[in-house]
C-alpha cells in the first residue's frame, strides 16, 4: 500500500514538471523554426501582453503562465 502511495505522489509530481510553462524567448524560437522550415521569409513575431492582442487571430503562442502572446505577422513584399 505505501508503495502504491509512493507512487502516486511521485507521479504527481512528475507530470507538474511536463506542465511547467515555457520562456517566451525559448517558445518564440521554436515557432521561428518551425516558420522557416515552412521557407517563409518575410514575417513578424512579438511577444506581447495579452492586454495588446487586438487580433486573436495572429497569436500563435502563450506563455509565462498565459500572461503573454506572441503573434505572428506576414510581411507582405
Amino acid at each position: 500500500m505505501k508503495r502504491i502511495a509512493a507512487t502516486l505522489i511521485l507521479s504527481a509530481l512528475t507530470t507538474g514538471v511536463f506542465a511547467a510553462p515555457k520562456p517566451c524567448e525559448e517558445l518564440k524560437a521554436e515557432i521561428e523554426a518551425k516558420i522557416q522550415a515552412q521557407s517563409v521569409s518575410s514575417y513578424t513575431l512579438e511577444i506581447v501582453s495579452n492586454e495588446e492582442v487586438h487580433d486573436e487571430n495572429m497569436v500563435v503562442g502563450s506563455c509565462e503562465n498565459g500572461t503573454k502572446k506572441i503573434i505572428y505577422q506576414k510581411n507582405d513584399r
